[in-house]
């Protein structure tokens, strides 16, 4: 196991607020005075050569700390990820020098099986894998050899799910446990993903989801955490996890019971569908912040 990191975890109870930087905001940000700690990015689209985008990251990092966080590397696949894909990567990190890299616990890539046999593919998608042994050494055997590669310390993510697998023995929260525990890297919570997966799979008590997936895992695997909202859906409907809605008041509070965990974890509102006004991302940040300093605060008195 080789692992190289940068200082991602703040000590203090000063805590780093950031927002998901998307493409109709680029103007918004590089006009607007900072009010935000950190921006984060799809690593994938910024990966072509040269182009407005990532002319407008280079201008962005030049006043904001950036974050890559990666959608299409599939560390949960049997298919190696392609060397391409990761050529890429490394480069977009040279480039940019982020200060935390992240990817999905899922898998992406496969093989056809018909008269394209043999032709990879990937599959567009975030799609999860069952919590087995078998699965847990491939993530480790992933992780490991693009921590290697890129010479720096990967954050992974838990996932929205819309099916169930009856041959999982780990709770995914026991699953990145182990796979922290064995790789070095460390764990990106997404708390609304959890909302999620209780209101599809676990009777949509959403606190109680929440507190039994944090006290799981140790104090010291979480380096950052994501904030985000989802459409409402009809009872009976499953929910999708469409970053399309402010925060819900159930993720707050879940917020809440993972700053009492964890401390001062850099935190980040993601919107990706129905994208409102900058200021309105913005005062999501700043609610995030409001509600991290009085939690961070009155732990230290």
């Amino acid at each position: 196991m080789l692992v190289h990191s940068k200082d991602i975890l703040v000590n203090s109870s000063d805590i780093l607020v950031g927002v998901g930087l998307r493409h109709p905001h680029f103007t918004d940000i590089l006009t607007s005075a900072k009010q935000v700690d950190f921006v984060e990015v799809h690593s994938e689209n910024f990966f072509g050569p040269g182009g407005a985008a990532l002319s407008v990251l280079n201008q962005v990092r030049e006043t904001y700390p950036v974050s890559l966080h990666s959608t299409c590397m599939g560390l949960g696949s049997f298919h190696d990820i392609p060397e391409r894909y990761l050529d890429r990567l490394k480069q977009l990190k040279q480039t940019i020098d982020p200060f935390l890299m992240s990817e999905h616990a899922c898998f992406t890539w496969g093989l056809l099986q018909n008269k394209m046999q043999g032709q990879l593919i990937h599959s567009g998608d975030l799609l999860p894998i069952a919590h087995t042994r078998e699965n847990l050494n491939r993530m480790c055997e992933q992780v490991d050899k693009v921590q290697t590669y890129l010479g720096r310390q990967l954050i992974i993510e838990n996932v929205s799910s819309y099916v169930q697998f009856n041959e999982s023995y780990l709770s995914e929260a026991e699953f990145l446990t182990q796979l922290c525990q064995q790789t070095g890297a460390k764990i990106l919570l997404d708390i609304n993903n959890i909302a999620v997966n209780s209101v599809n799979f676990e009777g949509g008590n959403i606190q109680q989801s929440i507190t039994d997936y944090i006290n799981i895992l140790p104090v010291n695997s979480v380096a950052q955490i994501h904030l985000a909202g989802c459409s409402a859906v009809s009872n009976g409907q499953m929910v999708i996890d469409d970053h399309a809605r402010p925060v819900s008041d159930e993720v707050w509070q879940g917020y809440q019971q993972a700053l009492t965990r964890f401390g001062a974890v850099p935190t980040l509102v993601e919107w990706d569908s129905d994208l409102p006004a900058w200021s309105v991302l913005i005062g999501e940040a700043e609610k995030a912040r409001a509600i991290a300093n009085a939690i961070l605060g009155a732990s230290d008195e």
